[in-house]
Formats: C-alpha cells, sequence, structure tokens
C-alpha cells in the first residue's frame, strides 16, 4: 500500500493545485497531474493574472497621461507595450514558481503529463514523450478545467480571430477591435486596448446589455462610462458572419431589423468557455456529463465512488476563486472532516475594466424573484471625498435588502477599486448581517470603504452626504 496514493487530482489550475495544498495539509499522500509545461492552469498562465497584468499597464497608463491635473508635469508618455508583455510574463513567471514551491512544501507529488481515469482507483498519465505509468490511488480529484469556445459561425485563427488565449500573445497595439461577447473577458479587454490606444473598439453583445448577469443598475452605469471612454457597443445585437479580409475583418451583424458591416483589424471571441471532460477516462466510470459538466453533490462527489469533480468541469461559477473553494471542501471530505456544501449565492463577482465592477449576493431581479420584499439604497462614489483626489467620483454602489428582516441580500459594486471593496459585504453575507449592521459600523476616513456605509445608510432611508 506503500505506492497507493491518498488522492491524485487531475489538473492544477486554482481548483486543482489548492486542493492539493490543502490535502498535504492534512496528511493525505497527495499526487497532482499536469499536462502543460508548468502548474497553474488556464487562471495563472492564460487568463486571470496576465489579464490584470495588462490591465494594471493600460489603467495605471491612462492615468500617467492625465498626469498633469494632479500636478507631475511628464513629457509625452508613450506605451511601450513589448515591456508590459514582459511584466506580464514575469507577474506569471512569480506564480508558477511559487506553486511549484508550495507543491514541494506540502509533499504533493508532482506528475507531468495527460491524467485520465483508467479504471477504479487507477489514473493513467502519457507523458510529452508517450511514456506512460500508472497511479495507484483511493481517490481521484477532476479537476481539468476549462478551454475557450466560440460560436459555430466564428472560426479562431489565432491570426486576426482571436481568443481570449492567442490575443494575451499580440505583438502590437491594433488600430481597431471588435470584441464578440460583453461578459467579464470581453469588457475587460475592450477596457485594455481603449487605454493603450486602439481608436476603435466596438463591442457585439447578444444581450440587452454589458455584463448581462450583474445587477441591470450597475450594467447601465458601465455603459454609460463606456460611452464616456468612447468604447463602443452593439446590444441586443447577433452576430452573422465574420470574413477575415486582407486588412483585417468583416463582421456582419444583426442589430434588430438593421443589419450593419463592422471592419478592423482583428476579432476577439469572448463568448465562453467550455469544460474539459473527453478523453479524461469518463467512459471507465458511471459518470454522465450534461452540455459537458459533470454533476456533483453538496460535496463534489460525482456518481462514481470515490471520484470527485471540482472547478470548471462541475455546472458552477467558472470562477478561480470557486474552482478552488470546491477543491478544499472535496479534499477536507475525502479526509473525513465535518464539512458543509458551499452556498453558491454568496460567489463573488470581479471584473476588471475601467471602472471595476463587483458583486456578491443577489441581484434586485433575483431577489424579487425568489419572493422577497425587496429594498434598495443606491449610493454615488461622488458622495465619498476619497474619490475626488484621483478624480474617479463616478460609479456607484448598490445595497439589496430584504423590507421584513432588513437582511442583506446583495451588493453591487461599479467604481475605483470596487473588487477590493467588495470583501465587507463578502463577510457581510456569511455572517447574515443587516444593513443597519453595516451602517452602525464606523468606516475611516477619507476612504473609499465610506461607499458602503453610504449604501447602508441609503438603504435605511437616510443617506449622509447625498
Amino acid at each position: 500500500m506503500a505506492d497507493v496514493f491518498d488522492v491524485v487530482i487531475i489538473g492544477s489550475g486554482p481548483a486543482g493545485y489548492v486542493a492539493a495544498i490543502r490535502a498535504g495539509q492534512l496528511g493525505l499522500k497527495t499526487a497532482i497531474v499536469e499536462r502543460d509545461a508548468r502548474l497553474g492552469g488556464t487562471c495563472l498562465h492564460r487568463g486571470c493574472i496576465p489579464t490584470k497584468a495588462l490591465l494594471w499597464s493600460a489603467e495605471l497608463y491612462a492615468h500617467i497621461t492625465h498626469a498633469a491635473k494632479f500636478g507631475i508635469d511628464l513629457k509625452e508618455p508613450k506605451m511601450n507595450w513589448a515591456q508590459a508583455l514582459a511584466h506580464k510574463q514575469s507577474v506569471v513567471n512569480k506564480g508558477a514558481n511559487g506553486i511549484d514551491f508550495l507543491m514541494k512544501k506540502n509533499k504533493v507529488t508532482v506528475v507531468k503529463g495527460t491524467g485520465r481515469i483508467a479504471g477504479r482507483g487507477k489514473v493513467e498519465v502519457t507523458a510529452a514523450d508517450g511514456k506512460k505509468q500508472t497511479l495507484d490511488t483511493k481517490n481521484i480529484v477532476i479537476a481539468t478545467g476549462s478551454v475557450v469556445k466560440s460560436l459555430p459561425n466564428v472560426k479562431i485563427d489565432d491570426k486576426r480571430i482571436l481568443s481570449s488565449d492567442s490575443i494575451l500573445e499580440i505583438k502590437e497595439i491594433p488600430k481597431s477591435l471588435i470584441v464578440l461577447g460583453a461578459g467579464a473577458v470581453g469588457v475587460e479587454f475592450a477596457s485594455i486596448f481603449n487605454h493603450v490606444g486602439t481608436q476603435q473598439v466596438t463591442i457585439v453583445e447578444y444581450m440587452p446589455h454589458l455584463l448581462p448577469i450583474e445587477d441591470e443598475d450597475i450594467s447601465k452605469e458601465l455603459e454609460k462610462q463606456f460611452r464616456r471612454r468612447k468604447i463602443d457597443f452593439l446590444l441586443g445585437a447577433r452576430l452573422e458572419k465574420v470574413d477575415v479580409t486582407d486588412t483585417g475583418v468583416r463582421a456582419t451583424v444583426q442589430v434588430g431589423n438593421e443589419t450593419k458591416v463592422l471592419e478592423a483589424e482583428y476579432l476577439l471571441s469572448a463568448v465562453g468557455r467550455a469544460p474539459v471532460t473527453e478523453d479524461i477516462g469518463l467512459e471507465k466510470t458511471n459518470i454522465k456529463t450534461e452540455r459537458g459538466f459533470i454533476k456533483t453533490n453538496g460535496f463534489m462527489q460525482t456518481t462514481e465512488p470515490n471520484v470527485y469533480a471540482i472547478g470548471d468541469v462541475v455546472p458552477t461559477p467558472m470562477l478561480a476563486h470557486v474552482g478552488s473553494a470546491e477543491g478544499i471542501l472535496a479534499v477536507e471530505h475525502i479526509a473525513g472532516k465535518k464539512v458543509e456544501p458551499i452556498n453558491y449565492d454568496h460567489t463573488p463577482s470581479a471584473t476588471y475594466c475601467y471602472p471595476e465592477v463587483a458583486s456578491v449576493g443577489l441581484t434586485e431581479k433575483k431577489a424579487r424573484e425568489r419572493g422577497y420584499d425587496v429594498k434598495v439604497g443606491i449610493a454615488p462614489f461622488g458622495a465619498v471625498t476619497k474619490s475626488a483626489i484621483s478624480d474617479e467620483s463616478f460609479g456607484l454602489v448598490k445595497f439589496v435588502a430584504d423590507k421584513k428582516y432588513d437582511e442583506l441580500l446583495g451588493v453591487h459594486l461599479i467604481g475605483p477599486h470596487a473588487t477590493e471593496l467588495l470583501a465587507e459585504a463578502c463577510v457581510g453575507l456569511k455572517l447574515e448581517t443587516t444593513t443597519e449592521e453595516i451602517a452602525r459600523t464606523m468606516h475611516a476616513h477619507p476612504t473609499l470603504s465610506e461607499i458602503m456605509h453610504e449604501g447602508a445608510e441609503a438603504a435605511l432611508g437616510h443617506p449622509l452626504h447625498f
């Protein structure tokens, strides 16, 4: 039994590697299997981290171009895109090195290659050179993640029609760009290239709003700010076809009864991701997929004994922090710890366009659909003096609460550092707080966090600074 692992994890993204860390901490003999050259998965190498590095460079450049307003005279600042890409890669490399260290620290065996379930308690790993080995294990955790997907009529060629993977390596700033999809990925890349000098950025979105899963008031405010930044967007729009031309792309878009033809150097397809569940050995189990996803119970167990699934392969929000939480839950369940299922209503959402968007809990619409007697408090960032210091007095916070008990149901933000300000609301929902408890909590002045106090006061009907 010495050669038998307690758990083998297939995939080393934020779900897999966090699961491996917790397994090691709990004293489980653990192996993690990864087919990429480095650990970290999509989030570290092709998603969350590299995009945020470019967003930081883009936002910093945008602020610098207006530095004279703050008393700083700079002569003709220029965007060095090659250096921005180099910075992005250095951040990624540092993260990958950190994961390598954490695997060693927690005594996790790292096996490089493509992992597949080969039968009960067996994972076959095929290395890049074709050599195979079989790992024996008491438990298997599937954490194979997701890949970019596109519409049937949009063929990604990574030359003119790009995915969120390939656009990260684009060598020059496009003169013009069409972004297909106005979810987090789409609006983030639109924000990046608008800031760094792309002359024409146009978003094409099938739904009636940008960031359609967010509260409608937040989406409308983002649309207002994107208009101010001269980022164009077509809402309620259906892409009919896209043709590659000698100089770029030509997209035919149907908006209501009107047909529009858009031309640009590049088109970015940002319409979502698909789970990686093919060719991972599910045929050796009784696991059936639905639209490619693996169903689990509240403890991340699949229908196959001793096989768990976490992260993007399960039909829960495709977010790194969700995968990490699921990984911890699965491994602690394997270890026999007392655990509780995840409350996905409390999943925080963070979008790093400018201005940032962040939310947790129920939107006003969802709260009403669930039968709550809803009250709402909206406060503008302009009510907070700290926002004026950086000339960022735009955006708002929206509190959604239950009238009967004053219980906080959701908080939605758009504005400066919204993604950092959200943490207070996450704790509040976990602790089942009320808006009055937040209003009675002193917030330091001057800080941007005062927006949370103003939002709570607004929900109670007596805002202080507007």
